[in-house]
């Protein structure tokens, strides 16, 4: 069977790499945006309430949230590179296949999690550090946005990855705004209209949960509109990948997932800090550690529209094109690092007071929100650099750059300053081992480019040869 396929080759191959990259991130960088809106709405509505301890109970819940994201990193990103590379060498036929399995595996493994965290709820926010006054909450917002609505969550998420690696960059950021939209007129809905004061928590959860629920079933339709003419397809007959695509998928798959486990864990060792500081400093880091991420989620942004251009070129072996995606991309989001950190240092009293009226929690965030920005601008580096790695298929070595990220300096720093300084050694934690990072992430891609990378360029010149 000969599949019409629009892989959008002229973006891919000879656009200018300012427009093609844009194409790309535009549209990530929207629903990135849209993204986190909708992740601030919960704690911007529940702050409204006027109550630091719910705010401390959706922060405690994030990290078990998290998760999901892991799972849907581990098929969206891994089937997402896989089928972009597939597509750089015309491979349409095993492209297909990659798809149907990475979102139907993805489902199983999403349903499997939902329930051992409904088997294990209870000691899940025990070990979380939940107090009385949160415990309660937390449980409410866990039960319904990851219990029942993990699969969703993780559904939108690996179909949107697919969808932008095959080129339809606005499709794909235009579920997922979508569903952060519904989410921010969703939660004042069911937070003070539809439901009784005091059950705002539920309300909130059934807004996210919801929302998801819409979004994912929004990209099951588009799949089965474009299948005819193009790799995505919902069709279990299609049959199983090859094994070297299997191996392929789940070698950038898993450090993936595995990278947003250890950011995961990082945040779970922040929140059982930070519970010996009190609930108030709980609910300050949680309210920052989301006011922080504009910067970020407009890198990841950026990184998302590199990678298909990425590892179709890599793939189809033009070198240069793919460095000048990396380097641009690296530029563009330095820029967007420097600015934010300027307006986070000015608008720190503002940004707090907008999620939250309560005067303790507001002047602990003041100066919370003002050191932790300043880690922004190498934060963006290390993913540029995790993200290139999985764009070309080495998903050891975004890995590695993790656990180096994560094990090797961040959690052992955490409790370092925590023991010196208390609170104030747990904010400044992430921009020392950020920097640190950034600096052997360059040390590490120009191993890979003199090992891996130049090696595969003079062979393919020498046959053009």
């Amino acid at each position: 069977m000969v599949y019409k396929m629009k892989t959008r080759t002229e973006v891919f191959e000879s656009a200018p790499i300012p427009k093609a990259l844009a194409e790309f991130a535009v549209p990530m960088i929207i629903s990135q945006l849209v993204t986190l809106a909708y992740n601030l709405a919960d704690t911007f509505y529940l702050g409204r309430t006027g109550n630091p301890y719910v705010v401390a109970a959706v922060s405690l819940v994030l990290p078990v949230f998290n998760i999901t994201i892991a799972i849907a990193n581990l098929f969206g990103t891994g089937g997402g590179s896989l089928i972009s590379r597939l597509l750089g060498v015309s491979k349409e036929k095993e492209a297909r296949r990659v798809c149907v399995f990475s979102i139907y595996f993805s489902i199983i493994t999403a349903l499997l999690y939902s329930l051992f965290c409904f088997v294990f709820m209870n000691p899940l926010l025990n070990v979380l550090g939940a107090s009385s006054e949160t415990f309660g909450y937390a449980k409410q917002y866990a039960s319904i946005i990851i219990v029942i609505g993990g699969v969703p969550t993780v559904l939108t998420l690996v179909m949107a990855n697919i969808v932008r690696s095959i080129g339809y960059a606005k499709q794909s950021g235009f579920g997922v705004s979508m569903g952060g939209i519904l989410n921010i007129f969703l939660d004042p809905l069911f937070m003070f209209v539809l439901l009784p004061k005091g059950y705002e928590v539920i309300g909130a959860a059934v807004a996210t949960m919801l929302s998801n629920v819409i979004a994912a079933v929004y990209f099951i339709c588009l799949i089965l509109k474009i299948k005819n003419k193009t790799v995505l397809t919902l069709d279990i007959k299609t049959g199983l990948p090859s094994k070297e695509s299997i191996k392929s998928l789940f070698a950038v798959g898993i450090p993936a997932a595995l990278t947003t486990f250890l950011y995961d864990l990082t945040n779970i060792i922040i929140d059982m800090l930070a519970a010996t500081h009190g609930d108030i400093a709980v609910a300050a880091i949680g309210i920052v550690l989301k006011a922080e991420r504009l910067p970020l989620n407009v890198g990841v942004g950026i990184c998302q529209g590199m990678m298909p251009l990425i590892a179709y070129n890599y793939s189809a072996g033009n070198f240069k094109r793919m460095r000048g995606v990396l380097s641009f991309a690296r530029m563009s989001g330095l820029v967007t690092s420097v600015v934010c950190i300027v307006l986070y240092e000015i608008f720190a009293p503002v940004i707090m007071k907008i999620f939250i009226n309560n005067p303790d929690t507001i002047a602990l965030g003041i100066g919370f929100i003002r050191v932790r920005c300043l880690a922004t601008f190498f934060m963006f580096m290390c993913f540029s650099f995790v993200f290139f790695f999985q764009a070309i298929g080495i998903g050891y070595m975004s890995f590695t750059l993790a656990v180096i990220r994560q094990i090797g300096f961040n959690i052992p720093i955490l409790f370092l300053l925590n023991h010196f300084f208390g609170v104030y050694g747990i904010v400044w934690t992430q921009l020392i081992a950020d920097a640190f990072t950034a600096a052997i992430s360059f040390v590490l891609y120009h191993r890979i480019d003199k090992k891996v990378i130049q090696p595969k360029e003079r062979l393919i010149n020498e046959a053009k040869a």
